[in-house]
């Protein structure tokens, strides 16, 4: 991926020149007929199955952003092209090339699972198609397997989990279980949470690992009640969230300290009831956050959708403006894309999460909030981490 940086908009220009010449002997204007095409956005998101809501709500943020843009992407018209990725790694790359190859997109937004953000970077790096991670914190994507057409509005693993290592011992929760479903996500978010917390001297002494997205829990936490933790730090995330927290509680665990990064409680928080009061996480997002965007953000996803936004909506709604600037910048011209990359790599993306930039290897560096569930809200305590950004290992870019 590397001739891609150096691909001017020159280059490009004279190379669908040449071919034109080629085919009829006329040389058109490439970006003259690509202006009145359609901007082909390709969304590759969940829409059955634990993260369908997920999926839904990452759709709605990008097309509210797109709305309040006139719908338009460098004044140009979006045409959105959708394909269930049924969060499975396995089709990950067959339904990246639905998109890329079937559908000749010229971008690709998703997924939701790390496993399948990992088949999709894959097909992508070859294609040199611009894709915008909207939600897996798949941290291979923008480490070994980064590339410069690779860009996140979202998070990694590691860095939604990190902050609460600190936290934990703060707060004087010196032995800790962890516990996840068994796939990437999971795995680097524990990794994230123990590197924190042993840090500060913190001691894991169980780490439980289930399949995914199995939701039977019981042997589990009857393990863990045994164990006597001073705390407890998991990674789940939609339905097998809501199915947690409720567990846990029904098993009597509720005076042990139950933490997670913010998708324990985003999105569910609401059917989680009484079972999520006292829930520690950190997260980039919190929906009470004081700030004039975050207000205005959440009253028109509310007004547009008839729904609660939460954290998913948000990295949708960051997506779209990163193309926006990105294409806003190129006058829409998809063609020039070492300088559409370029625009997208300055890009100050005003969030509701707070204003965020983008790291060499397109990671967010953002700040992280520690939140506590309280009379069935999520409430604010504080900063967690300011601008953290992901070390990126094994990104050459960075």
């Amino acid at each position: 991926m590397e001739d891609l940086k150096g691909l001017s908009r020159r280059s490009l220009l004279q190379a669908g020149a040449v071919a034109a010449v080629g085919a009829s002997g006329f040389i058109p204007s490439r970006f003259a007929i690509g202006a009145s095409a359609k901007v082909k956005v390709g969304f590759l998101l969940p829409y059955s199955g634990t993260y369908a809501g997920l999926g839904e709500a990452i759709t709605n943020g990008f097309k509210m952003a797109m709305a309040e843009h006139g719908g338009k992407l460098g004044d140009r018209e979006v045409e959105f092209i959708a394909v269930d990725d049924e969060s499975n790694p396995a089709k990950g790359p067959e339904n990246t090339n639905k998109l890329v190859t079937g559908e000749n997109v010229d971008f690709v937004v998703g997924p939701v699972h790390s496993g399948v953000a990992l088949g999709m970077v894959k097909v992508v790096r070859e294609s040199g198609t611009i894709a915008v991670i909207a939600n897996a914190g798949a941290g291979a994507a923008t480490g070994p397997l980064c590339a410069p057409n690779i860009f996140r509005t979202s998070f990694t693993n590691y860095q939604a989990s990190f902050p609460m290592g600190k936290v934990a011992m703060e707060r004087g929760l010196k032995n800790v279980v962890t516990m996840t479903w068994k796939y990437a996500a999971g795995e680097e978010a524990l990794a994230g949470f123990e590197a924190s917390f042993t840090k500060y001297g913190g001691k894991v002494i169980k780490q439980i690992m289930v399949p995914f997205p199995q939701e039977e829990f019981q042997a589990n936490l009857t393990e863990i009640a045994s164990l006597k933790p001073d705390g407890v730090f998991v990674f789940f995330a939609g339905a097998g969230a809501l199915k947690f927290v409720k567990d846990y509680a029904a098993a009597g665990l509720k005076p042990i300290q139950l933490m997670g990064s913010g998708f324990l409680t985003d999105g569910v928080l609401k059917a989680q009831g009484e079972a999520a009061e006292g829930i520690l996480t950190t997260l980039h997002y919190a929906d009470a956050l004081d700030t004039a965007e975050n207000k205005t953000f959440r009253a028109n996803y509310a007004k547009a959708f008839a729904k609660e936004a939460d954290v998913y909506a948000v990295q949708g709604y960051d997506a779209a403006q990163l193309l926006l600037q990105g294409m806003g910048a190129v006058k829409g011209d998809t063609g020039a894309k070492a300088e559409l990359i370029a625009a997208m790599e300055k890009a100050v993306i005003k969030s509701p999460r707070g204003a965020f930039t983008l790291s060499k290897a397109h990671n967010p560096v953002q700040d992280f909030y520690l939140r506590q569930v309280k009379n069935g809200h999520e409430v604010v305590l504080s900063v967690a981490e300011k601008a953290l950004a992901d070390p990126a290992t094994g990104c050459k870019m960075a």
